[in-house]
This record gives structure tokens, C-alpha cells and sequence, in this order.
């Protein structure tokens, strides 16, 4: 992985960390600020300049691709790239809530 994409995304934000986990299936911007909506039980709500600035980004640093357009909405999908820096991102998280517990990282 280029160290500059990793200083850029680790640590992620929750809006592009959410906006990357939705990726891992073909998805556009509205699909996925609904789907973040939905498994965050309302409490994250990804505002259209901030979905569609950071879908760009993403896709400008190979994060994301263009995957089709349906009914004149763009969808993207996470590239081999993206899932690297997701997968990076998943075990920091798991690594900081095993900490806030009490555990060992290597437990």
C-alpha cells in the first residue's frame, strides 16, 4: 500500500469509513448514504457534499471505481486498493475497542 493514500485515510473518518464499507458491493451515493442511514439507526447521516466530494476523492486515489450508471446515478465499488485501506482501518478499530476493554491485542 502507497504510504501517502494510508497517512491520507488511516485514520478514517466515519462518513468515508462507512461510505468505503458500503462500497464492497456495487452502490451510488443516495443507495448508500440510505444504507449508512439504516445501519446506524439514524444516528449517521451523510450530507450529499460530503458523499459526493468524498466518493471523488476516493475515486481520484483509486479507492473506489466507477462501476455502471443506472437510471443516470453513478455507482461505484470498492477496488483492491480500497478493501486494503478498509481491512487496515477494521483492525485499528477492533484493536482500539479491545483496548477499551481491558484486552490484550494479541488476546
Amino acid at each position: 500500500m502507497e504510504d501517502r493514500i494510508k497517512r491520507i485515510y488511516v485514520p478514517m473518518t466515519e462518513s468515508g469509513f462507512y461510505i468505503l464499507y458500503c462500497l464492497q458491493s456495487p452502490q451510488h451515493g443516495y443507495g448508500i448514504s440510505q444504507q449508512v442511514k439504516r445501519m446506524s439507526g439514524g444516528s449517521v447521516v451523510i450530507s450529499a457534499g460530503t458523499m459526493y466530494g468524498t466518493l471523488s476523492k476516493m475515486e481520484k486515489d483509486g479507492l473506489i471505481r466507477f462501476y455502471s450508471e443506472e437510471e443516470k446515478r453513478k455507482l461505484y465499488q470498492i477496488t483492491d486498493l480500497g478493501r486494503e485501506i478498509l481491512d487496515t482501518e477494521i483492525r485499528r478499530i477492533e484493536r482500539l475497542y479491545k483496548n477499551s476493554k481491558g484486552e490484550d491485542v494479541d488476546a
